[in-house]
């Protein structure tokens, strides 16, 4: 199987530039919600987009439960599309669970990756009461929501959009991240929410050798700030900063503060 194709690749940008941007986005996503973002860069990047297996216009026929039980699936599919295209070592920007995957590929990968960038990651949701680590979530909140999505996906994928949006005052934000969660199959996203919430990659976070961005936005229900702070505790060489937008989706609802955010690392 083509792998570009697999994984609807897309390269646009300056074909020329010395450095390689590479986005990949969350749940419930698909590549074009890096649109407004990826504009402030095409004059002097070369940009790299795809979406996961499982959403937008990838091939739904490559998703296989066995496969993408967990999150290692995708850090193997990134790893082969940057094989494919030679990427050399890329700055990997990585939204929500594809945060962590950069993050692990960049381990099993080392040689195609330059800096990374986080935006709303997490290497926990659930809370460990043990360690007094705060995810956000307990299981119950996890069952409820796996429950949720099983018994009326439609009524689900409403309710969740406003809540992880944010930004109540421009409803049409949720409602475009509505359209694209309602075109995955149900039962499919059920596994992948399910392969999300339960990942733990806390102890992987000291492993890093890249330097890298936390970018941490406000009233984001999927990632407290105590993560994005515990993810710069944690990760070496790091970075971290908040940014004043609202919500899970600061690509959508603040594309030009995030890209200035990420302009101004990268050129520091």
């Amino acid at each position: 199987m083509d792998v570009l194709k697999r994984n609807n690749v897309n390269i646009s940008g300056n074909p020329i530039a010395d450095n390689t941007l590479m986005f990949g986005h969350g749940f419930g996503l698909d590549q074009t919600s890096f649109l407004q973002v990826t504009q402030h860069f095409e004059k002097d990047y070369r940009i790299i987009l795809y979406d996961n297996v499982g959403g937008g216009h990838s091939d739904m026929n490559a998703f296989d439960p066995a496969k993408y039980s967990t999150l290692d699936g995708y850090v193997t599919d990134l790893g082969e599309i940057m094989a494919r295209l030679n990427t050399g070592k890329v700055i990997f920007v990585g939204h929500s669970v594809n945060g962590m995957v950069g993050l692990i590929a960049s381990l099993r990968y080392p040689e195609y990756f330059k800096n990374l960038i986080l935006i709303g990651a997490s290497p926990r949701y659930l809370n460990d009461a043990k360690t007094g680590y705060f995810g956000g979530f307990s299981q119950g909140d996890l069952d409820t929501l796996y429950h949720s999505m099983t018994t009326n996906y439609a009524e689900w994928v409403n309710n969740f959009s406003k809540v992880a949006m944010a930004n109540p005052e421009r409803p049409a934000l949720a409602k475009m991240f509505a359209s694209t969660l309602s075109q995955l199959n149900p039962s499919t996203a059920k596994f992948v929410a399910q392969a999300i919430f339960e990942s733990d990659f806390r102890a992987d976070l000291a492993k890093a050798k890249v330097p890298t961005l936390i970018i941490q936005t406000s009233r984001d229900i999927a990632v407290p700030e105590q993560v994005g702070e515990y993810l710069h505790n944690h990760i070496p060489n790091s970075s971290h900063v908040k940014i004043k937008t609202d919500g899970h989706f600061p690509q959508i609802s603040g594309p030009d503060e995030l890209a200035l955010a990420i302009k101004n690392y990268l050129e520091s």
